[in-house]
C-alpha cells in the first residue's frame, strides 16, 4: 500500500472511529455570526388535548425557527407534495423540540404555526385574487396574518389530556362525543 493510501486509509479510518463524537459546525453562526431566528408560537390548545407523556402536554407555545432553503426545498419538494407530507415535513423542520410528533398535533395547532412561519418566511402580508360563484368576477383581496386573532380551545375534554369532547345537540338534547383532527387523521382521509 503507498504512502498516500496509508494516510487517506488512516484519516477516513479516524474519521469513522470518532463518528458518534464527530463535531458538526454551524457555518453561518461560527464564521458569518449569524442566528436563524427563533419565535415563540402560542398553541391554540395551551396543550390540554395532549396525553401526559406527550412533549406537548400542557404548552401553550412551542419554539419555531425561522426557514430556511432547506425548508424551501421541502416546501417545493414534488415527492413529499405526492406524498401529502409536505406540511408535516415542514413543521418537523422548523420546531426546535425534535421530540414532538407533529402528526399528533391537531390541526389548530399545526396551523397557528403554518401561520408564523408563513409570516417569518414571506411577511404579514397574504395577498390573494379571489372569485365570486355569484357574479364570476375576480376581485383581489388583502389580508394581513398578523393581524388575525388567536382563537383559543374554549372547551374543557371530557378528561385531562384527551383530544374528546361532549357536546349537547340543541335540538335532540342527545350528547356526542367528537375530536379534533389531528396530522395523522388528516393525512389518512386524504388518501380516501
Amino acid at each position: 500500500m503507498s504512502n498516500e493510501s496509508r494516510e487517506g486509509n488512516e484519516v477516513f479510518g479516524a474519521a469513522q472511529a470518532q463518528q458518534s463524537g464527530f463535531q458538526t459546525v454551524n457555518v453561518m453562526r461560527d464564521e458569518f455570526g449569524y442566528e436563524t431566528p427563533v419565535d415563540l408560537v402560542p398553541l391554540p390548545s395551551k396543550g390540554m388535548v395532549y396525553p401526559a407523556e406527550s412533549s406537548l402536554h400542557g404548552k401553550e407555545s412551542v419554539e419555531v425557527r425561522s426557514m430556511t432553503a432547506k425548508e424551501e426545498d421541502i416546501l417545493t419538494s414534488r415527492a413529499l407534495i405526492k406524498k401529502g407530507t409536505v406540511i408535516t415535513e415542514l413543521i418537523k423542520s422548523c420546531l426546535t423540540d425534535k421530540t414532538v410528533d407533529v402528526d399528533e398535533m391537531i390541526a389548530g395547532d399545526r396551523n397557528a404555526i403554518m401561520t408564523a412561519l408563513r409570516i417569518t418566511g414571506y411577511g404579514a402580508d397574504y395577498n390573494v385574487e379571489l372569485d365570486c360563484p355569484a357574479c364570476d368576477t375576480r376581485q383581489k383581496a388583502e389580508f394581513i396574518l398578523t393581524d388575525l386573532p388567536m382563537k383559543y380551545l374554549e372547551i374543557e375534554p371530557v378528561s385531562p389530556g384527551a383530544n374528546l369532547f361532549e357536546f349537547e345537540l340543541p335540538v335532540s338534547k342527545k350528547k356526542v362525543h367528537f375530536k379534533f383532527l389531528t396530522g395523522k387523521d388528516e393525512a389518512e382521509m386524504s388518501l380516501i
